[in-house]
């Protein structure tokens, strides 16, 4: 299934004018180590199939989903017979739609949705999985287009019930204050988008129109972490970028990505990732690595 593997890193091949691949998958195989840049779905129709995800096994079941987001180091192991679903979908697809950011965070480092559990949203996304593999494989007129749509139904169901999005909101929601939803939206798509630059907590309150301790315990109600723990995390995956340019050392890095020590960053990389910056390139970043010297040595060559 693994068409090109360069150290870790799997490059996902889709077909023209469309930004899934799907594999109905029946290989006896196991896939080692290895992460892409695209959302990778997993559900197995026949047989169990098993997922290890940032050291974690998750034995999956016929009806059970997997969502591996993008970036995410993962292993796959198959049972000597069995099917499944796996849908590589590229992250324009997912980066398209209105909103995704306030809740990207929570797809770390996969969600898992079981069967066992029988809920409705459970139901309506694998009945969504077969609908893709059905345009899929039968390709009818407009099937591109029939497929995004099922996809973006399928991210807002997981959106909507499957990120403890009523955990996050239910205090909200208990006080009648809906017209928080969105200024907190706002508020995160904010620290999106300045996460590089000074952000204080007074600032972000003034932004909201609470004061300080009103907008901390708001924003915790609302996202279910602490802003400050969200504007890390920001942080962190904006540096997650960086890391693919070689020519940026870890301390510059660190700098641009809002971080006022290396020490510092360090620390939150490592508790977030569980790796250093350091080793994070070496893993994620082995093709850039390789290629550059080889790059710089054609240019001298043509020089």
């Amino acid at each position: 299934m693994i068409e090109k593997l360069t150290g870790t890193r799997e490059t996902v091949f889709h077909l023209e004018n469309l930004q899934v691949r799907l594999h109905i998958n029946r290989e006896y195989e196991d896939y080692p180590m290895h992460w892409h840049t695209d959302t990778e779905i997993i559900m197995p129709v026949e047989n169990t199939y098993s997922a290890v995800v940032n050291k974690e096994k998750y034995i999956l079941n016929p009806g059970d989903i997997i969502i591996i987001p993008s970036g995410e180091i993962h292993e796959l192991y198959a049972p000597p017979t069995g099917r499944r679903f796996i849908l590589q979908c590229d992250n324009s697809l997912l980066n398209g739609l209105n909103g995704i950011d306030s809740i990207s965070s929570g797809f770390y480092p996969c969600i898992c949705i079981k069967s066992e559990d029988s809920t409705s949203y459970q139901k309506q996304l694998v009945d969504i999985m077969n609908k893709v593999a059905e345009e899929y494989i039968n390709r009818p007129p407009l099937y591109e287009a029939s497929i995004n749509a099922l996809l973006t139904s399928f991210f807002v169901i997981v959106g909507r019930n499957c990120i403890n999005l009523d955990r996050q909101n239910k205090n909200l929601i208990k006080k009648k204050q809906h017209q928080y939803i969105d200024k907190f939206l706002h508020i995160c798509q904010y620290i999106n988008d300045h996460c590089t630059e000074n952000l204080t907590i007074d600032k972000l309150a003034t932004l909201a129109g609470f004061s300080k301790y009103h907008f901390s315990r708001l924003f915790y109600n609302f996202s279910g972490v602490t802003y400050y723990d969200y504007l890390i995390k920001r942080r962190i995956l904006f540096a997650e970028s960086l890391l693919a340019d070689p020519n940026l050392s870890v301390v510059e890095i660190a700098m641009r990505s809002g971080f006022n020590s290396l020490s510092t960053f360090n620390r939150n990389f490592r508790t977030i990732k569980n790796c250093t910056p350091t080793e994070y390139r070496s893993m994620h970043c082995s093709m850039q690595n390789l290629e550059f010297p080889q790059a710089e040595s054609q240019k001298k060559s043509a020089l």
